[in-house]
């Protein structure tokens, strides 16, 4: 069995900072035997459009992270991009309270860009949505704006270097 080697988490992120009390502690893993990262997620009701469908919005967002994420699937962990275009399609309602996989992929990254796509999927396998997105790497501005705290939550969550290269090397041609 492989182990599950966790990509680094944030403190203030809504999604994954484990210092924001609305944050939904979203946890990503590398799937090294698919070629794609990973997460469980259940979206809260409060999260809702309607009853017991999720807004959009996060369907959206959960997605846009997943997928942007994948890029550090080659274990280059500070190798993050922000998004410069997403396109999202919903193909059936999201239901709130269980749980949800979304999975994200690498199309293609030639370093400075990357093309992503994403999916989430309901616990009966069918596909709730996708999206495909363009990513960039992220201005300095932004980056250089982490603060010490930040940046040190997002070292101390890194997974060890050796650890994951030797799981991901189980999985390589």
């Amino acid at each position: 069995m492989s182990e599950k080697i966790y990509q680094p988490t944030s403190l203030s992120c809504f999604l994954c900072g484990k210092d924001n009390p609305v944050s939904l502690k979203v946890k990503w893993f590398n799937n090294y035997e698919k070629n794609q990262i990973e997460t469980t997620v259940i979206i809260p009701n409060e999260l809702c459009g309607y009853k017991g469908t999720a807004h959009g919005g996060i369907v959206a967002t959960l997605l846009d992270e997943t997928a942007g994420r994948a890029v550090m699937l080659n274990n280059d962990f500070d190798h993050l991009m922000v998004t410069m275009k997403l396109e999202t399609t919903y193909k059936k309602p999201t239901p709130t309270g269980v749980p949800i996989k979304i999975i994200g992929r690498v199309i293609k990254d030639s370093g400075a860009r990357a093309t992503v796509e994403g999916e989430m999927i309901l616990p009966d396998g069918t596909v709730s949505a996708t999206c495909n997105a363009l990513l960039c790497k992220i201005p300095d501005n932004i980056r250089n704006g982490w603060d010490e705290a930040e940046t040190k939550e997002w070292n101390d969550t890194k997974p060890s270097q050796e650890l994951a290269d030797a799981e991901r090397r189980k999985f390589l041609p």
